[in-house]
């Protein structure tokens, strides 16, 4: 299995970063992206790279946030025959709060009635390789970076994120935010014992560039610890300070830029 971030916050190649993640995935039955990123951002890396994004035949978008699904339109565009798992809840409105304002950060529901997109109403299971699942306990660990994201009806309980759980000779866990946080994520699939585990911790704000508290941090390192032989590759909003704190405590905790390729093996 090959993983390679096409969006990310931070490049160290001659790849485009950007606030957003894009991953493209490929495994032994499929070409998959998760997450699309918000822009052109993942059109041009793709190019850079060499990947053909018109053979994609699945995508997931982890939630409904246009760092995340923002590209859907032109991925439509070029893209005819992947089909495309979203949470129904995805495409209702979304907001990130800034003082007493209320600011758009959702997906435009125009596309939810393409005939490539798959509405998902809780975990679903694409095949034998491919689960996907939502995570409705979210109070263990909680992240205070969490509390500024709102949907029409209140403080947003992210039932519109769900990860993806790969499972070939190693069973590889992909979240997009990790809103439900990463100790309950883990959880919810630690009976399956998956070796990796990739993507966002959202452990700062990305408005103030805020981190959360150190003991929140030292709380989640503790956790993290208890699924020893685990590899942990963290990237886009996790955070620079959040990282650096927990790969000073956490055995095997990596970070996933942008144009880097991790093989699973």
């Amino acid at each position: 299995m090959r993983i390679t971030a096409l969006v990310e916050n931070q490049s160290n190649c001659d790849l485009k970063p950007t606030h957003g993640l894009s991953l493209y995935i490929e495994t032994e039955k499929h070409k998959l992206l998760f997450d699309l990123g918000p822009d052109q951002t993942l059109f041009k890396n793709a190019q850079k790279k060499g990947i053909s994004l018109e053979e994609v035949d699945t995508v997931v978008i982890s939630h409904g946030h246009m760092d995340h699904g923002g590209a859907l339109e032109h991925f439509l565009e070029i893209n005819h025959r992947a089909k495309i798992y979203i949470q129904r809840k995805a495409f209702e409105p979304h907001y990130s709060k800034l003082l007493c304002f209320r600011i758009p950060v959702g997906l435009s529901g125009k596309w939810k009635e393409s005939g490539q997109i798959v509405l998902l109403d809780g975990d679903y299971t694409v095949d034998e390789e491919l689960r996907l699942f939502i995570v409705p306990e979210t109070r263990k660990c909680h992240s205070i970076a969490n509390d500024v994201l709102y949907t029409k009806n209140g403080c947003d309980n992210f039932l519109h994120e769900h990860n993806l759980l790969i499972s070939e000779k190693k069973k590889v866990l992909i979240m997009g935010c990790g809103h439900a946080g990463v100790v309950n994520i883990l959880e919810k699939v630690k009976n399956e014992k998956p070796k990796y585990c990739i993507g966002g911790y959202h452990l700062m704000n990305p408005v103030f560039g805020k981190t959360i508290p150190e003991a929140l941090l030292l709380e989640i390192a503790a956790e993290l610890k208890k699924y020893p032989g685990m590899r942990f590759y963290t990237c886009h909003c996790t955070g620079k300070r959040a990282y650096e704190y927990l790969q000073s405590r956490v055995v095997d905790m990596n970070y996933l830029s942008c144009g880097e390729t991790l093989v699973a093996e």
